[in-house]
């Protein structure tokens, strides 16, 4: 025998839909015993027990075996690992922005290969021996004087070498000519070189030649035209 609780109203009709549904199902079963069939929500009792802490949910697979517990607030997706979120720290003040760099404004940099070569330096140069002394003179320059016998000869010297003439003789050679132009004698007078006479300079010389008085007669003169120098 059934026994059902019908309510009145929009919930109670619901509730008895229910139960009748229950009961369709146990004599479909075979169940001739007598039972009951909840028809609402059980009242709850004054000392029925809260569960207190958290409450951890084990589904089963098909095959009933348990998973890996999720740990309750997290996703009800089995197998789902919830990201860890990252606590955002303290915002670091930014730090001071380098500096642009400055930029050359001289010439440009030279690699090695551009470089300028230095010069060559040269060995100083030794200086050139000296060359000798080279003297050389100009015709004789005569002048009379009072005495018939003696005149007056002036020499130019030039030494054109490198080297200063230290000492030296000079030889004249005096013509003793008559009075219709024929020459006589020759006689040589030798007199000292005005020394030094020095590289590439000039320098004059003047002497006094006489020759013996009666070498000249009257009416006869002497000249003086012959120049032979050695020097050192």
């Amino acid at each position: 025998m059934l026994r059902s609780t019908w309510t009145t109203g929009r919930r109670g009709a619901l509730l008895g839909a229910s139960a009748a549904v229950v009961c369709a199902t146990l004599t479909a079963c075979g169940n001739t015993g007598d039972g009951y069939v909840a028809v609402g929500p059980p009242r709850p009792s004054a000392t029925a027990a809260r569960p207190t802490g958290s409450v951890t949910l084990v589904p089963l697979d098909g095959d009933g075996t348990p998973k890996s517990p999720t740990a309750s607030g997290t996703s009800g997706r089995p197998g789902t690992t919830p990201a860890p979120t990252s606590t955002p720290g303290p915002s670091s003040p930014p730090g001071p922005s380098s500096p642009p760099a400055a930029k050359s404004g001289g010439s440009k940099a030279t690699s090695p290969s551009s470089a300028p070569t230095p010069a060559p330096t040269t060995a100083p140069r030794t200086p050139a021996p000296p060359t000798p002394a080279a003297l050389t003179w100009a015709a004789p320059i005569r002048k009379a004087t009072d005495t018939r016998w003696c005149e007056d000869v002036t020499l130019a010297f030039h030494n054109s070498g490198g080297t200063a003439v230290r000492s030296g003789t000079v030889t004249l050679g005096t013509h003793i000519i008559g009075s219709l132009g024929i020459d006589w004698a020759t006689i040589k007078t030798t007199e000292q070189l005005p020394a030094p006479i020095a590289a590439n300079t000039r320098k004059n010389g003047t002497w006094t030649v006489c020759v013996d008085a009666w070498r000249v007669p009257l009416g006869m003169h002497i000249g003086t035209r012959d120049v032979s120098v050695e020097w050192h």
